[in-house]
């Protein structure tokens, strides 16, 4: 059975284009067409798709409002078309409940198979039974001894997140105290250009300063850095390295990196968070920490948008804990302030 796909786009080139690269990916069917969101609203209500994909900005209707319709109405997944020219709606978007976005390649033909697949892999992930799997997690109280008795040692928080991790962040974000003592450090998976603006809405939402990491920066307590898109980020000798070595499980930048020297540098004084996402980045990275003494931290399926990084984390017996994103909040409450 195909996954039925409606394409919401002002431009009829991108609806043709679009079409013909979902067309030509392996199970996926594009049932119609939309203009704008007032001729999406119609064609949703009668072709019932099982998922969107839907341009920023549209006259009449915005990408903006178009979503807030759907998502009042519908659970269909939606996945925002996305620029460099709008990072900003795009983080908005994702906020107010976009699973995804992807964004546009400058040529779409010059780039038709990477794009197809980038694509593709983000629709299949909504409708992938292995994504999704629930796994058995041990329930452990949520402020638990073992979590406490790193409180007055913790030097460091470390934190992995991709599809659905700009809003997993800004609930998590929220939960940091102002008195934090230790420095955090994020790596979400998002292309060039889009981290200025996410760092930028982190800022806005915490009481902490939030700022994208720039190679060389001296790392300071109470900071949250955020690691810039296609760079992956690493730690050593108290300051931040960036660099743009090759992808690793197909992103850059990658938890995997900025864990495995988070964990050489604070050893056993750390806390290292796996949130919502596709894939097993933050895996083998998580596993370092675990050998070292760390505590691993993983966000829950019933709170994930995917189940993926956190799932394999569980699966290799590496989470200490599982919590919903609401209890992650509450976590870092009580572990920096």
């Amino acid at each position: 059975m195909s996954i039925k796909v409606l394409v919401v786009d002002d431009s009829a080139l991108l609806r043709k284009v679009l079409s013909n690269v979902l067309n030509d990916c392996r199970g996926i069917e594009v049932i119609d067409v939309a203009r704008n969101g007032i001729e999406a609203m119609k064609i949703i209500e009668k072709a019932q798709p099982d998922l969107i994909t839907l341009d920023v900005e549209m006259p009449m209707m915005n990408g903006l409002e178009t979503l807030k319709a759907i998502k009042e109405s519908y659970t269909i997944p939606v996945i925002m078309l996305s620029s460099k020219t709008n990072e900003e709606t795009t983080i908005q978007a994702l906020e107010l409940g976009a699973e995804d976005f992807v964004e546009k390649p400058v040529s779409i033909q010059k780039h038709w198979n990477e794009f197809r697949n980038e694509l593709s892999e983000r629709i299949h992930v909504h409708f992938s039974d292995e994504e999704h799997k629930a796994i058995e997690v041990k329930k452990h109280e949520l402020l638990n001894n073992t979590l406490l008795s790193k409180k007055k040692q913790l030097k460091a928080i470390v934190i992995g997140a991709s599809t659905g991790g700009p809003k997993a962040l800004v609930k998590a974000i929220q939960g940091i105290s102002s008195h934090l003592s230790v420095p955090v450090f994020i790596v979400q998976h998002m292309p060039e250009g889009f981290t200025s603006s996410f760092a930028k809405r982190l800022d806005t939402a915490a009481s902490v300063p939030v700022v994208e990491a720039v190679h060389g920066q001296k790392i300071r307590a109470g900071t949250v850095y955020l690691a810039p898109g296609a760079k992956h980020m690493t730690i050593k000798e108290g300051t931040l390295e960036l660099d743009t070595r090759p992808k690793i499980h197909g992103v850059r930048p990658a938890v995997d990196y900025l864990f495995e020297t988070a964990a050489h540098t604070y050893g056993e004084n750390i806390l290292a968070i796996i949130l919502t996402g596709m894939g097993k980045d933050g895996a083998p990275g998580c596993e370092v920490i675990k050998n070292r003494g760390g505590y691993i931290l993983t966000q829950d399926k019933d709170s994930s948008i995917v189940y993926g990084m956190p799932r394999v984390v569980v699966e290799r017996g590496l989470s200490d804990q599982s919590a919903s994103i609401n209890e992650i909040a509450d976590i870092l409450r009580e572990m920096t302030r």
